[in-house]
């Protein structure tokens, strides 16, 4: 692990050797974003969609974009291999300040961190997870991806310590997403996902799985979806990057129509592997 090629501020070094100070506004504040992004055979899916939402995590922040897209592939590229499935974790921190300040500092250059891992299939995909339901207690502006991930940790934890695989998190009634994932739930033969918007992540596997719905006719909505119509789903899917689509089977201690994976998922989950190898 430690011998493995890494990115950091314009060289490829050995991740043992990589290192930030601590003077960088990311370890002293959180002060950055961060993006995922699913490598199949060295190649990156949906690139330019992950860039779109690198773009416009950092405008949310008020952090200038230290690349464009082209140069962005270029210093990735480097760190797949054609041989395997993998995901590439990419971090943009404000850079490093002379002194420890909230207020933004001037003239200072981003820190730039990217390193590639390996997709490892879920052990327990075909019979499903567990999850839990709490109360949703992040931020407001959860569409950006910034690496303040405490909450979600937090969240995330609580789901893990009573034997769940995530945490669906719950606002004023109403789910918005996992801790770590998008949520969808079909109910009454329709499949529905919370909308976007400044509560959820704009999950590309979310979107993804919505084309295909619209392509193969599989009937879907975008709209709120409250905790007590969530209970009486016939099926229930947490999604993201790199663990895809994960097909929910107990929530809250309650069984999930017959506490198995259901239709749909099969449907879909066939139809996206064949997506993933088709499309970058």
């Amino acid at each position: 692990m430690d011998n493995k090629t890494v990115y950091l501020n314009g060289q490829y070094l050995p991740l043992a050797d990589a290192k930030v100070s601590v003077m960088d506004r990311g370890f002293l504040f959180g002060d950055g974003i961060y993006e995922v992004i699913p490598s199949y055979s060295g190649s990156l899916f949906h690139f330019q969609e992950h860039m779109e939402r690198l773009e416009n995590s950092l405008s949310s922040i008020r952090l200038a974009n230290p690349h464009d897209r082209a140069q962005w592939l270029e210093i990735l590229t480097p760190l797949l291999d054609t041989s395997l499935d993998q995901y590439i974790y990419l971090q943009i921190t404000r850079g490093i300040d002379s002194k420890r300040d909230h207020t933004f500092p001037e003239n200072v250059t981003p820190t730039v961190f990217a390193m590639c891992s390996n997709i490892v299939p879920l052990a327990n995909l075909d019979s499903g997870v567990k999850a839990i339901s709490v109360d949703d207690s992040r931020w407001e502006l959860c569409n950006v991806k910034a690496t303040t991930l405490l909450a979600n940790i937090l969240l995330r934890q609580q789901a893990v310590e009573k034997g769940c695989a995530e945490a669906i998190l719950v606002k004023d009634g109403y789910v918005t997403e996992g801790a770590a994932s998008n949520i969808f739930a079909v109910i009454d033969g329709i499949l529905i996902t919370p909308p976007q918007g400044s509560e959820i992540l704009p999950g590309i596997t979310r979107n993804v799985i919505l084309e295909i719905a619209r392509e193969n006719n599989i009937p879907y909505s975008e709209d709120i979806i409250s905790l007590d119509a969530l209970k009486t789903a016939s099926e229930i899917w947490l999604t993201s990057s790199t663990r895809e689509i994960v097909p929910v089977v107990q929530l809250d201690n309650e069984t999930i129509a017959n506490g198995k994976p259901g239709p749909i998922w099969r449907i879909m989950n066939q139809l996206f592997q064949a997506y993933k190898q088709s499309r970058p």
